[in-house]
């Protein structure tokens, strides 16, 4: 069941969107993707700057795009996914914590790549070049360096393994005055009017400082609110299907009914039961 808000509390929380809207970055995931959207030019700014390819010219990009998997295996949503006109994939992702940007993470997210990237009929040699990119609030490696660029190598000759995979992480602590601090500088301002790229900025702005981005933002916050809710109440009623089946003997039809779950809602829980 949902929780109800009192008038007061939706004031309350709507201020908070307010304060927190004034306090975001790039480097906020969540606001990265809203500037992202739909915005091209943008996007193929930052992967020009991060991977050091000038010429590339981005075709596609999509925000928060789900993945296809293998069946039982982990799904992912990608923060930023595109794609140029060479062929090569690239997979954007912001991370504030350490923890989430561990090394086996971006191998996760490269292999997810590979497996969006080739269909039944292709061959191996069809797999596109990839780039999986992750922007870190912090020098996870703490060398100070701009960037930390990983391939596979043979160990004794050190010549490159050529499998077009490269796992990139960018190091936001990094703030010289060249291409890549300056964009990292952009990503930790909260204030649009103190950042160098006029793109980010004049879209940062929009979401910042304009009526309507604001309202927009704020929406956006709301809806997530309401989505983690579903979530939550999807993964309680999950634990107890489960207690009752485990404790009662209950089958999951009648556990289900035990629960008063809508018919409408059932085949959603069957579904979840079996994966």
């Amino acid at each position: 069941m949902s929780i109800i808000c009192t008038e007061e509390e939706k004031q309350k929380l709507h201020e908070e969107d307010l304060k927190r809207v004034s306090e975001f970055r790039l480097m906020d995931d969540t606001f990265m993707r809203v500037v992202l959207k739909n915005n091209l030019k943008a996007a193929q700014y930052i992967l020009r700057v991060v991977t050091g390819l000038s010429d590339l010219e981005l075709i596609s990009e999509k925000t928060q795009e789900d993945m296809k998997r293998v069946t039982g295996a982990r799904s992912i949503c990608l923060d930023v996914y595109g794609s140029d006109a060479s062929g090569r994939k690239y997979d954007l992702e912001i991370q504030k914590a350490n923890t989430g940007a561990r090394p086996k993470r971006a191998r996760y997210h490269s292999s997810i790549l590979d497996i969006e990237n080739l269909d039944a009929n292709q061959t191996f040699e069809e797999l596109p070049e990839t780039y999986t990119i992750f922007i870190t609030e912090h020098d996870v490696f703490d060398e100070g360096r701009p960037y930390y660029l990983f391939n596979r190598y043979e160990h004794s000759t050190g010549k490159l393994f050529p499998d077009d995979e490269h796992i990139l992480y960018v190091n936001g602590d990094y703030q010289k005055d060249d291409e890549i601090g300056r964009l990292m500088h952009d990503f930790k301002c909260k204030e649009p009017d103190d950042m160098y790229n006029k793109d980010l900025a004049d879209c940062a702005r929009y979401y910042k400082k304009t009526e309507k981005g604001v309202t927009e933002m704020c929406q956006i916050m709301e809806d997530m609110r309401e989505e983690t809710e579903k979530r939550t109440e999807k993964a309680t009623t999950m634990t107890n299907l489960k207690n009752l089946m485990d404790s009662l003997g209950l089958s999951l039809e009648q556990a289900m009914d035990a629960l008063k779950i809508p018919k409408y809602e059932q085949d959603e829980f069957r579904s979840a039961m079996k994966q």
